[in-house]
């Protein structure tokens, strides 16, 4: 006999993605599997959509949610088996087990560390929460900062949403996530490398980035990450340029939209993005690598197949999956 649909709290906020709503992504694929009925609501912000839940007093409470304080969430969403949050504010449950997605480690992380959301983190699991990282080095890295039962943190990568580009546009993308300062050293360099080739180069960043990129002149676009999936769609080659703190969605999404990437060789690109993107080790490695995979059609070809297959591994309706057999085991082992 089919176990019975579980009732999920899932908070849509919870979506850091510049290329599309991910958690909205993963909601609908979870609804698609039939075994999951939701409750869509916001921790950080009123219902954006129709049939989201409105939880009363949010806005009043948030600042108590932001340090793992304040009013059980539970108690404001009705009858629901388990609380999914996925964004920066933290609220408790009571009654109710609770799973918390952490896919950004910079506020863990020793140069930037957030107490208040270190601290915040550690209250809710030391309540019971489950943790659900998004990658094998992310929960090591949690691991390291949070008394957590290992137990009680598992791997479950977020939803990358699919992108309609097809990599043969005429930009190299850059994509800053973090690390700026390659992308100043070596974006003379490329601009030298791709114009002749009918190329432009095309930055993704912060705003704060974005003020001193701009002291490179007109030579290099420099874009908010808004533009994020307008910009993929122009794309023949990626760079993606990252301290390994976020979950390299861009880098994937390029991947499956068969665009030839290439990455910084840390733990996290090298845990899920080797044998699809270009990992380099060195920046001394980039241009000549850049200029590979753009005028290369055999690199290009086997780049784009590679990245494809590897994209599947992080589709919505995957992502969804591996979160329905997490919330499956967090509801049966909770207890009192």
């Amino acid at each position: 006999m089919s176990e019975r649909p579980l009732r999920v709290a899932l908070d849509l906020d919870g979506s850091l993605e510049s290329l599309g709503d991910s958690m909205t992504d993963l909601a609908d694929a979870l609804e698609a599997t039939g075994e999951v009925e939701l409750v869509r609501w916001r921790s950080g912000s009123p219902p954006a959509g129709p049939g989201e839940a409105r939880v009363r007093g949010r806005a009043m409470w948030s600042a108590g949610w932001r340090r793992g304080l304040g009013p059980a969430v539970d108690r404001l969403l009705g009858d629901v088996d388990l609380v999914h949050v996925a964004g920066r504010l933290t609220p408790p449950t009571r009654a109710t087990p609770l799973v918390v997605s952490v896919d950004d480690l910079r506020p863990l992380r020793d140069e930037s560390r957030e107490h208040q959301r270190v601290r915040a983190l550690e209250r809710v699991v030391a309540g019971g929460a489950w943790i659900a990282a998004s990658t094998r080095a992310a929960r090591h890295e949690v691991l390291a900062v949070l008394a957590a039962d290992a137990s009680r943190v598992a791997v479950v990568p977020p939803a990358v949403p699919r992108v309609g580009a097809h990599g043969d546009g005429r930009a190299l993308v850059v994509n800053v996530t973090g690390v700026l300062q390659p992308v100043l050293d070596l974006a003379p360099t490329l601009v030298d490398l791709v114009a002749p080739l009918g190329g432009r180069v095309v930055v993704l960043a912060s705003d704060q980035a974005a003020t001193r990129l701009r002291a490179l002149g007109d030579a290099v676009e420099v874009r908010p990450r808004r533009e994020a999936r307008r910009t993929l769609g122009e794309a023949r080659v990626v760079w993606h340029v990252s301290d390994g703190a976020r979950f390299p969605s861009f880098a994937i999404a390029a991947l499956g939209a068969g665009v030839p990437t290439l990455a910084r060789a840390t733990a996290v690109n090298r845990e899920l993005l080797a044998g699809a993107a270009a990992l380099v080790a060195s920046d001394a490695e980039v241009r000549p690598l850049v200029e590979e995979l753009w005028v290369n059609e055999a690199r290009r070809a086997i780049a784009a197949a590679a990245g494809r297959a590897r994209a599947g591994d992080f589709a919505p309706a995957r992502a969804a999956r591996a979160y329905l057999t997490l919330y499956r085991e967090v509801v049966r082992g909770w207890g009192p």
